[in-house]
């Protein structure tokens, strides 16, 4: 019995009251009568049983398979309470201090509640200033200035673009006037020239004066040009333009430090330029919108070569309907209000209405045979609108537009010249020519050559020359003499299937 008890006791752990009571439990097996054998039964005699065990009566379907965790808790019990062992007419074993601890770490496991943060590393919006960057979040009164035309902040960080936040605004969105922060190192100060009070960024800048730390904004041309100025203490040889490499000047604008950069919200140029676009229609528009199904729509990337042209369909059909919608959009706003109209009559009997509009950036690009609307705002006259197309354009002899009606069928009377409003109507005619040339060119084989079909998607193909006589003289009845460049363009043109003449204003693309 010591010689059991040792090996059960070095062998497995057992304590001395579990090792009495197997000792107990191996006499009590060892005197057990041999008289008294097992009896296994054949197959063939389970009818003396009286009942078929393997039947279907005695099949057991409610069970459930254990989870790999409750396998895991019943096989770490199990090993806990290996060393207890229950004997007829005793009573179990108390817990061991390992039962209890396993116990107390199972209830704070379940008390424990795991929350998933869904936004978490999401830049808090709404816990910002009202003078923070609208790019990046940046609030620094130093290193933002507020732009006066859509009333936004902007930083002087240049972020993950090449040139700063403001700058990038002022550009794509063609603001040009910026006020500085009132907590800022100059106060609410409006950038603005000193002589003239030009406020347009762009062509401000600074000239140090000859006492200490004092600068003077002046605009490039006249103010800086000029011989004589307000104050003779200047010297226009220094001046130097308030923008440097796309930011303004770390004395005027605090750059932010790195470390605050990489702080703050992470914005790319492409997603500036989708939110400069929405604000357009939108100007309370965030960031956070852009995420918005319908918003952001991919557009795919122009490529050199095409397969062929159901593809190169697929990539510029989408690209035409934007710039669609764009021309429709800026089109529609140029409405222009309060403007004076001369009335004539034509030699066609039409009603003809003459009348100038004011000179701003964003004014109507008008050419001959636009479409406008005529609508009168006022009271001598009841409502009325007409609609007609361009005549005449501004040239050395005037700026007053003409605009021949359609219909002289309820046209005020000449004496009623003021109150009008001038509208532009957008005509989708040359986007819809370009959409289905772009569809026959996909569904037609015969819509062009095999050489302009492959020309155009990018394939490598042997160049063609055409063989024709050309004319000694380039000349046209009316037309003025052409010079080399533009002989050379119209043979080039005759010689070869397909040309492009490019070239900057002024260069004698028409006439050629």
């Amino acid at each position: 019995q010591s010689t059991w008890g040792a090996l059960l006791h070095c062998r497995y752990g057992y304590s001395q009251t579990v090792i009495s009571q197997l000792l107990i439990f191996k006499m009590n097996v060892e005197t057990f009568p041999e008289s008294q054998t097992l009896t296994f039964l054949d197959a063939d005699e389970g009818d003396l049983l009286g009942a078929d065990t393997q039947g279907t009566d005695y099949d057991f379907t409610d069970f459930t398979i254990p989870s790999q965790t409750q396998s895991q808790l019943g096989n770490f019990s199990q090993s806990l309470t290996q060393d207890v062992v229950v004997g007829k007419g005793t009573s179990p074993a108390p817990r061991s201090e390992s039962g209890n601890a396993v116990s107390g770490v199972e209830g704070q496991l379940a008390e424990l509640n795991f929350e998933e943060d869904e936004d978490e590393g999401y830049y808090y919006t709404k816990d910002l200033p009202a003078h923070a960057c609208r790019y990046c979040g940046i609030h620094d009164p130093a290193s933002i200035i507020h732009c006066n035309s859509c009333k936004k902040w902007f930083c002087n960080s240049r972020g993950n673009t090449s040139g700063s936040h403001i700058v990038n605004h002022i550009v794509r969105a063609k603001h040009k006037e910026l006020t500085l922060h009132k907590d800022g190192p100059l106060g609410e100060t409006v950038l603005e020239c000193y002589n003239c009070g030009c406020k347009n960024v762009f062509v401000l800048g600074f000239i140090p004066a000859k006492a200490d730390s004092v600068v003077v904004l002046l605009c490039r041309i006249p103010c800086a040009a000029q011989a004589s100025t307000k104050d003779h203490t200047w010297d226009q040889t220094k001046w130097k333009p308030l923008i440097d490499d796309r930011c303004l000047l770390n004395w005027l604008v605090k750059i932010p430090s790195d470390q605050d950069q990489m702080r703050a919200r992470q914005i790319s140029a492409d997603k500036i330029n989708k939110l400069e676009e929405l604000w357009k229609d939108n100007p309370d528009a965030l960031l956070e919108d852009l995420e918005k199904p319908g918003v952001d729509v991919d557009i795919q990337p122009v490529l050199l070569r095409y397969e062929d042209a159901y593809q190169y369909q697929n990539t510029f059909g989408p690209l035409v309907k934007l710039e669609a919608d764009y021309d429709k959009k800026l089109k529609e706003s140029q409405t222009q209000d309060k403007i004076s109209v001369r009335w004539d009559v034509g030699l066609n009997k039409k009603r003809i209405a003459y009348f100038a509009l004011p000179q701003t950036d964003e004014g109507m690009k008008l050419m001959p045979g636009d479409e406008l609307r005529l609508q009168y705002c006022g009271e001598l006259h009841k409502a009325w609108k007409g609609v007609g197309h361009i005549t005449k354009v501004p040239n050395n002899f005037g700026d007053e537009f003409g605009l021949e009606l359609r219909s002289n069928v309820g046209t005020p009377p000449d004496t009623v010249t003021g109150n009008y409003q001038v509208e532009f109507v957008w005509k989708s005619t040359s986007f819809d020519r370009m959409q289905s040339a772009m569809k026959t060119f996909a569904v037609d084989e015969t819509a062009v050559s095999n050489y302009i079909y492959h020309k155009m998607l990018g394939h490598e193909i042997e160049e063609q020359t055409i063989k024709t006589s050309l004319p000694k003289r380039f000349s046209a009845p009316g037309l003025p003499e052409l010079n080399h460049s533009q002989v050379y363009a119209v043979k080039s043109v005759l010689t070869r299937p397909l040309s492009l003449i490019q070239g900057p204003p002024g260069t004698g693309k028409t006439v050629t």
